[in-house]
């Protein structure tokens, strides 16, 4: 069966951020984590990336899911990054009743199709363990940062 585990490990020092700084958005672009996806224990997706607008993404995504009845698709873009003619960074496709994990990135050719229950829970468990995570590590309340942090949706 194929597996999804998504693992992160913050780049910054814990001072890097404070709550004082929740309409910085260069301090917020700065804080980056390495963020890599395994598919079958395989890397399938290895970055480092600013990982409050990659939350940020993901929360948006996460409302989406909660007021419409079909599951949207997930799309990570950066405004770090500016060379989408291939895609998004990091995307969660659906249809029917599977979704598939893409990224422009990818570390190794392998199947990627999952039941679209398993994967939409896998990327509601990153939000919250990111949003925790986050909120720990840098003892920062999200809830001041978010409509700050920068989000590109679509290119």
């Amino acid at each position: 069966m194929n597996t999804l585990q998504f693992t992160y490990r913050f780049i910054n020092e814990t001072t890097a951020i404070s709550n004082k700084q929740y309409r910085d958005v260069p301090t917020i672009l700065s804080i980056d984590a390495a963020l890599t996806l395994k598919i079958k224990d395989q890397t399938y997706f290895e970055a480092e990336i600013a990982i409050l607008e990659f939350y940020k993404a993901l929360l948006k995504w996460k409302q989406e899911v909660t007021v419409k009845a079909h599951i949207p698709s997930f799309h990570y873009y950066s405004i770090k990054y500016d060379d989408y003619e291939e895609g998004a960074i990091l995307s969660l496709l659906t249809f029917a009743d599977k979704a598939r994990i893409t990224t422009i990135w990818a570390e190794v050719d392998i199947y990627n199709v999952f039941d679209q229950s398993y994967a939409v829970s896998k990327l509601m468990e990153l939000e919250c363990a990111l949003r925790r995570d986050l909120e720990g590590y840098f003892q920062i309340d999200l809830e001041k940062f978010v409509r700050h942090i920068p989000f590109r949706k679509d290119v």
